[in-house]
């Protein structure tokens, strides 16, 4: 017959894997919370999401002689727009966010792409790219069919592919190069068969290489948009010898994302006009 010492509790078999449970509930639950709070919401992307958190900040563009015309490109988390504030600080041009993946389209959309235009701005659309839900084609469909299309009027810019880090998850979608280069692919010839334009390409040189393997085929047809917060553009990635526009910062004045155009204001013009 089992003997109970005094001082010795007796350990009962339900009470021990019952008390384990918790403990390790306890030690689970909290990561769980803090990886929820840490990604996102789909549909809440937005040009540069990752600039900070991978490239980081290192100064801001000095003036001098070159002739640059500054632009700003906005999503649905700005809300509203005060475009004439803008127009009045120097801003020509934009960007508005119209799409993500094939399950999102902005609700300030009309606001910031009608408002751009009203007061005098050549704007232009964007759709941030998520490789890992849909092909290239259905999105670039989705696209052109949600505000991102082209017309030959001097104020509408080529529709803009956001190519970057995803903040959902894997940095690149879970593609490799070569499977990345292919998906791009697909998105930038359909559009091109859809509006007759070829759409530029925003992404960032560290991004690029590190998912693309540093593709330099886009460059002859596509335009590019470099984003880099830092005093200069920096290297570019390969095949492009220049940019086209370069978002420098997501803290300038009345919307926080502003941008040059590597050229004039006649120059962005011509490319609103192909």
């Amino acid at each position: 017959m089992p003997v109970h010492r005094p001082g010795s509790p007796r350990l009962r078999p339900l009470a021990v894997l019952v008390t384990a449970l918790l403990a390790a509930l306890s030690l689970a639950l909290p990561l769980t919370t803090a990886q929820a709070a840490s990604t996102p919401s789909r549909g809440s992307a937005y040009l540069g999401m990752g600039v900070l958190a991978h490239d980081g900040q290192n100064g801001t563009p000095s003036t001098g002689d070159v002739t640059q015309t500054e632009g700003v490109d906005v999503s649905g988390h700005q809300g509203n727009v005060a475009w004439s504030t803008l127009w009045n600080s120097g801003v020509r041009w934009a960007y508005t966010k119209a799409t993500e993946g094939t399950y999102y389209t902005n609700p300030y959309f009309a606001q910031q792409y009608n408002g751009s235009y009203n007061v005098g701005m050549i704007r232009g659309a964007y759709h941030f790219a998520t490789p890992d839900t849909t092909s290239g084609a259905t999105q670039a469909n989705y696209f052109v069919d949600h505000g991102g299309g082209w017309s030959r009027d001097g104020k509408t810019l080529p529709g803009a592919l956001d190519i970057e880090w995803n903040p959902y998850g894997a940095a690149c979608y879970g593609k490799s190069a070569g499977g990345m280069v292919s998906w791009i692919a697909d998105f930038l010839n359909t559009y091109r068969a859809r509006t007759g334009r070829y759409p530029v390409i925003y992404t960032a040189t560290s991004w690029w290489s590190q998912c693309t393997g540093n593709y330099g085929g886009f460059a002859v047809n596509n335009p590019l948009w470099i984003a880099r917060y830092a005093s200069d553009p920096g290297t570019l990635p390969a095949g492009w010898s220049y940019y086209t526009m370069w978002q420098y910062t997501s803290s300038g004045p009345t919307v926080g994302d502003h941008d040059k155009f590597n050229g004039a204001l006649d120059r962005v013009v011509a490319l609103a006009n192909g």
